[in-house]
């Protein structure tokens, strides 16, 4: 917003800038921001869903998907990751409301959910690697560990952006500056719910009964 001081004595006018317009203006480029962010990593996991489909049955003598997926620990997971969706969706309206420590709790919630699912996909790994069937034993399980392992680095990065406005919240409460990076992991974690949603469907289950 710009103001405009007027002085008696014919002097120049003189304009002021003030800090609403410049808030606003900031929040709208952020959220625009991480719009664009979200569309670039949408090509990357397009991408790596791409090359998957064409080396996916590259199997070099190795094992095939339905002799080493587990298919209902992969559901378990899964049902993990979409619950703290859920969650995340119940701190929303707190977070609206400026009730913090509701706000915490289920961001807290979250945040155990989301460890969950990626200790499940580390234990995942470790058991195939032990089996011989790690990234380097074929195209397909090249493309595997890649896919999947990328997923997890997202929700990995999600997990620690979560504790560290866990912390904020507890010194700075719910600000319009906290609300705005809360909406945005926000989108963040929908987001990488939407790819494994996908990782599920194209890797897992299409993997096992082809």
């Amino acid at each position: 917003m710009t103001e405009l001081t007027l002085h008696s004595d014919g002097e120049a006018p003189i304009w002021h800038v003030t800090e609403d317009d410049h808030d606003h203006g900031s929040g709208v480029a952020t959220v625009l921001g991480f719009w664009i962010y979200l569309m670039s990593d949408a090509l990357i996991f397009a991408s790596l869903f791409a090359m998957y489909g064409v080396v996916s049955a590259a199997f070099a003598g190795g094992p095939a998907p339905r002799e080493i997926f587990d298919l209902p620990l992969v559901a378990v997971n899964t049902a993990m990751l979409l619950a703290s969706s859920i969650t995340f969706g119940q701190a929303m309206p707190h977070m609206e409301a400026g009730r913090v420590g509701p706000t915490r709790f289920w961001l807290a919630i979250t945040g155990l959910l989301g460890a969950g699912f990626v200790g499940i996909e580390l234990y995942e790994f470790s058991h195939l690697i032990a089996e011989g069937a790690g990234p380097q034993r074929s195209a397909f399980l090249s493309a595997f560990f890649t896919l999947v392992g990328t997923h997890g680095l997202h929700v990995t990065v999600g997990l620690l952006w979560m504790l560290v406005l866990l912390v904020q919240l507890g010194g700075h409460g719910l600000s319009v500056p906290m609300k705005r990076r809360l909406i945005c992991l926000s989108m963040f974690w929908h987001f990488l719910d939407i790819i494994w949603i996908g990782v599920f469907t194209f890797v897992y289950l299409f993997g096992v009964v082809r």
